[in-house]
């Protein structure tokens, strides 16, 4: 509460504390059902309404803020990751010179505040969303303080309003009362009273009875200008702007939609460039443990062959391959296969006998447990894998 002398008279503070006391009496005697409440369906329903886009919009423009938070955790994520790809990356795999300088290149697109003229992917990204998305929300929802504060004002109003109409009907009801009884002396003052005493009596009360309604109906005449005017008002503001929700959420949403697709694209170009040095350091890897058997085998012992040890290895060995989708056997010389199996391939008996697309083996299991080329036949080569 203001202080007296700073801006508040004593007389302005005794109004406020009246119109206070005003406005709880006359919510209690509505909700007793005492007095009758200005009901307004179609206003109820704008403000209905505006709670609803209120809340909305706080959620959209809260949700935005994580986004953008988001986007720089994965931002530094980002960098660190390739800092360590980069780190871990030997010397002698395939690519590495391809690599530093793709690495170099994303970090110099994710995080290079120090080079002005570079346009930073993830800063530009980052710098869109708080530029266009959340601050078209924060403009939109900027608005919604004042007009809440002028709804309650409204209601408020309203009160007064309908306190200065209860008012002043109390006062029509009890005017023909008061005349009545002016009319003949009623009190004991009166009936001592001289006959012309009387008379000026009785004007004196007429002249006070007049005064209280007219006051009364000057008091309703200006509660009900003010109610008026913040309603109209507010009926002319509400629906304007419910209707304006959609072409915020459009903008937000469609300048947020855009700048996703625009780093991603970006982005992707050099994840697709990633991809491919792995792939090729995966086949260098693989030739290389090709190699290495290759190598080992030609040099092995024969009895390393024929020993019975888990080294040991079917006549014809090639390479294993792995089961990555199941094959059911409709012939008597095919192989069935559930995925994850291990498969040695052998070299067929006779190469002319080979069709495209088809190879010969057993399951390693089989061979480990039995120790003979009895169960095996041919497969589909696309239902496996090198490993």
């Amino acid at each position: 509460m203001a202080e007296i002398g700073k801006g508040v008279t004593a007389g302005k503070l005794a109004i406020n504390v009246q119109k206070r006391l005003t406005r709880a009496q006359e919510k209690v005697l509505q909700k007793l059902g005492k007095a009758d409440e200005t009901r307004d369906a179609a206003f109820e329903e704008m403000v209905a309404n505006f709670n609803k886009q209120m809340a909305e919009g706080t959620k959209v423009q809260r949700d935005l803020k994580a986004y953008q938070t988001a986007v720089k955790t994965m931002h530094d994520a980002s960098r660190r990751l390739q800092d360590c790809l980069a780190d871990m990356y030997e010397p002698d795999w395939f690519g590495k010179e391809e690599m530093d300088a793709l690495v170099e290149e994303m970090i110099e697109k994710e995080l290079d505040y120090n080079l002005e003229d570079t346009d930073t992917l993830w800063l530009d990204y980052h710098q869109n969303i708080t530029d266009k998305s959340l601050q078209t929300m924060d403009s939109y929802l900027a608005q919604f303080p004042d007009i809440k504060a002028r709804i309650a004002k409204r209601d408020r109003k309203m009160v007064d309003f309908d306190s200065a109409r209860h008012h002043f009907a109390s006062l029509q009801k009890g005017k023909k009362k008061d005349e009545a009884k002016i009319a003949k002396p009623a009190a004991l003052l009166e009936m001592a009273a001289p006959s012309w005493a009387q008379g000026l009596i009785s004007a004196h009360q007429v002249a006070q009875t007049n005064l209280s309604y007219n006051q009364a109906e000057e008091d309703l005449g200006r509660a009900q200008k003010i109610f008026e005017e913040l309603n109209v008002e507010l009926q002319d503001e509400l629906p304007a702007l419910w209707d304006r929700r959609v072409g915020v959420y459009v903008n937000t949403f469609q300048s947020l939609a855009g700048h996703q697709e625009k780093f991603h694209k970006e982005m992707s170009k050099l994840s697709q460039d990633l991809n491919d040095i792995m792939t090729k350091l995966e086949d260098q890897r693989q030739l290389n443990e090709e190699a290495n058997h290759s190598q080992s085998a030609a040099t092995a012992p024969k009895s390393s062959v024929t020993n019975g040890s888990d080294g040991e290895l079917p006549p014809g060995f090639l390479y294993k391959v792995k089961a990555i989708h199941e094959y059911t056997a409709t012939d008597g010389d095919e192989l069935e296969l559930q995925i994850g199996d291990i498969v040695l391939v052998l070299a067929f008996d006779n190469p002319d006998e080979q069709d495209d697309g088809w190879l010969m083996g057993m399951k390693e299991s089989q061979w480990l447990q039995n120790k003979e080329t009895s169960t095996k036949g041919v497969f589909p080569e696309n239902f496996t894998q090198k490993v």
